[in-house]
């Protein structure tokens, strides 16, 4: 129980993301959320009649009255979910209670309204199984959005004004910031709350995590309607991803060399990490790794001229050789939970073993096809398996880079020979570079064999961000 707060409200609107923040703040002992308490239709869920011993009819006649028994319920922090269209008595209260810890829950207009209409139309409010997830493009209308963004303003601007002329602070937090752990605990702690979370809920999927382009039929209509307001960044390609830590571990240095390698997970690591060795002659085993920050920064110290430097791999040949690499070969550096998952849950057609001689070029297609089909939900937050670094985008793992040090020179994966070799002279290595090793890619069969139009199609739509932050084409 909070010592700060006798009970809290989370202030938001339908597809905010508030029935996700309930489940997480449900998954902790000392918490507990009782649903819309003051929807004029239902009290808490549409499937109840009451909330503590009191009904919806007892609520109607004396809203305090629920907020009392929640207040009073023994050994958890108790609260509730307020929309702009429930109870004004319950609204007014919970914002003069000083007692009351308020949360205030955001998310972009536009995708809060083209939310609402495709929920309307499909009757699907809830998504907890991916596999059941109903599809339908909505139809902008200009005059129903003006109205519908002007009904989130006014509330905002309410809660805002009310809670400024009282001299109370809420907790803010919008859509996006629901899928970091790091806030959900903190919220947890401003409630007063000493529990933590080692993991968030993820019973809960996003229903609509596609481009905006996608879910609205008139979207050159919404366009110009919405033209020259710069607020809702109608061009933004969405980004479920969790944030990437630096993976400072995994960094590499030069024997004697001062060149940092900073490597992204199924890019051309092996062939970077020889060429390293050759550079000082000595074996891959004798490069430094398994680094730590301190560890870097010291290195940096005693190298004054050091350069650093990642090498970028084509979305198609990254996501192949992650396949293959972490998934198909079901060797000893496999992910084996993950592929019996995908086999089983995820029907992807992989043989149950290491591929034999009746694997060929057709079932390694479809079976690439099948992986990034599972790709296209696990980076949207739909599935319940992580986003693996091997596989999540590389426009993630340089951000997380950047929270410790940004590389000086990012590579293309086809280029290493001549950059590489013009940074080796600028740490003063003059002499012979050697070449880039040529690796054959320990895989059944080879990329070049299945890749068409429809990988290269798919490819695109799961990795957007790198397509349109590195400017990659075509893969061949």
């Amino acid at each position: 129980m909070s010592d700060k707060f006798d009970y809290f409200v989370i202030f938001a609107e339908m597809r905010t993301g508030s029935n996700f923040l309930e489940a997480n703040l449900n998954a902790f002992d000392d918490i507990t959320c009782y649903g819309e308490a003051f929807n004029p239709h239902f009290i808490g869920y549409p499937n109840k009649s009451e909330i503590l011993g009191v009904t919806q009819a007892m609520r109607d006649a004396d809203p305090a009255q629920l907020i009392q028994s929640i207040c009073k319920e023994q050994g958890v922090l108790g609260g509730f979910r307020l929309f702009s269209d429930h109870d004004p008595r319950a609204i007014e209260h919970c914002l003069n209670d000083l007692r009351c810890a308020k949360i205030i829950l955001t998310r972009n207009p536009v995708d809060c309204y083209i939310s609402w209409k495709i929920a309307q139309a499909t009757g699907q409010w809830k998504l907890t199984n991916v596999k059941r997830r109903k599809d339908s493009k909505i139809t902008f209308d200009r005059i129903e959005f003006e109205k519908y963004f002007s009904k989130l303003q006014s509330f905002q601007i309410q809660l805002l004004n009310q809670l400024q002329s009282q001299g109370q602070a809420a907790f803010y937090v919008t859509y996006e910031d629901l899928q970091s752990l790091d806030v959900v605990n903190g919220l947890a702690r401003y409630l007063g709350v000493e529990s933590k979370l080692d993991a968030l809920d993820t019973s809960l999927k996003r229903q609509n995590p596609g481009l905006l382009q996608d879910k609205v039929s008139n979207y050159a209509d919404m366009e110009r309607a919405l033209s020259g307001q710069d607020t809702f960044n109608l061009s933004r390609t969405p980004n479920f991803e969790p944030r990437r830590g630096p993976a400072v571990p995994g960094f590499i240095t030069g024997a004697t060399t001062p060149l940092l390698y900073m490597p992204v997970r199924s890019g051309p690591e092996k062939a970077v990490t020889q060429w390293l060795a050759a550079l000082d002659g000595v074996e891959t085993g004798g490069l430094p790794t398994k680094l730590s920050q301190k560890q870097v920064r010291q290195w940096k110290r005693r190298n004054k001229l050091h350069r650093s430097f990642t090498v970028l791999r084509h979305p198609v040949r990254r996501a192949h050789a992650a396949f293959c690499d972490k998934i198909l070969s079901g060797g000893p550096d496999s992910y084996a939970d993950i592929r019996k998952t995908l086999k089983n849950f995820y029907k992807l057609p992989i043989p149950g073993g290491k591929p034999d001689e009746s694997y060929d070029r057709d079932a390694h297609r479809a079976a690439f096809i099948g992986f990034l089909e599972f790709l296209q939900a696990n980076l949207l937050g739909q599935t319940n398996i992580r986003i693996d670094a091997h596989w999540s985008t590389q426009t993630a793992v340089l951000q997380g880079m950047a929270q410790f040090s940004t590389p000086d020179v990012v590579i293309r994966e086809e280029e290493m020979q001549d950059v590489l070799s013009r940074l080796t002279v600028t740490v003063g290595r003059e002499d012979a570079i050697p070449a880039i090793p040529v690796l054959a890619d320990d895989t059944p069969v080879p990329l070049d064999e299945i890749y068409d139009a429809k990988i290269e199609t798919l490819v695109r739509g799961i990795y957007q961000r790198d397509y349109l932050m590195f400017g990659f084409g075509r893969w061949k």
